[in-house]
């Protein structure tokens, strides 16, 4: 596990486990949310961002967190793992308000990207309907036979496999 991406619904602990896997695998950890969006909330334009990723990608080691579903097949067919998170919408949506609660609102520099407007809300809500089977589709086309790809559904779960990742690595 050297070049992992991880997807999933905002709230469902993406960047958590980026910063965990990054430091188990003793390697760069990029928060997408952070490429994408200045410190005004100014988006970067596309093809920069896909530029972005495709150096990124390029690395020997890396663990990149985000969806970003236009440019997902420039990390999904560099990957050697793919972990997505897939909790509930209910423990998504909580993952959402908690981080607000606990981290405030704007940019940490640590992957925490706070901003929750309806938009957001509609979005976490309706992910598992809407985006998750483009996301598997994408998966499905652009990692498999290549990338392992991990499916974790809980807290518990994930705790757990982070624990045995770190593991395998020493």
């Amino acid at each position: 596990m050297k070049k992992v991406a991880i997807v999933g619904c905002g709230g469902s602990g993406k960047s958590h486990v980026a910063r965990a896997l990054g430091e188990a695998l003793d390697a760069p950890v990029t928060h997408l949310d952070a490429a994408f969006y200045d410190d005004e909330w100014n988006e970067l334009p596309m093809e920069k961002f896909a530029a972005v990723q495709r150096d990124l990608v390029a690395q020997e080691k890396w663990v990149i967190d985000g969806n970003y579903n236009s440019t997902l097949q420039i990390r999904l067919q560099a990957c050697d793992t793919v972990v997505l998170m897939d909790v509930s919408t209910l423990a998504a949506l909580w993952g959402v308000f908690s981080r607000q609660l606990r981290h405030g609102a704007g940019h940490k520099g640590n992957g925490v990207h706070n901003r929750i407007h309806w938009g957001v809300i509609k979005y976490v809500a309706t992910y598992r309907r809407k985006m998750r089977p483009r996301v598997m589709a994408k998966i499905d086309q652009f990692a498999t036979g290549h990338a392992d790809v991990v499916l974790l559904t809980s807290r518990r779960q994930t705790r757990r496999w982070l624990r045995k990742a770190a593991a395998r690595q020493r």
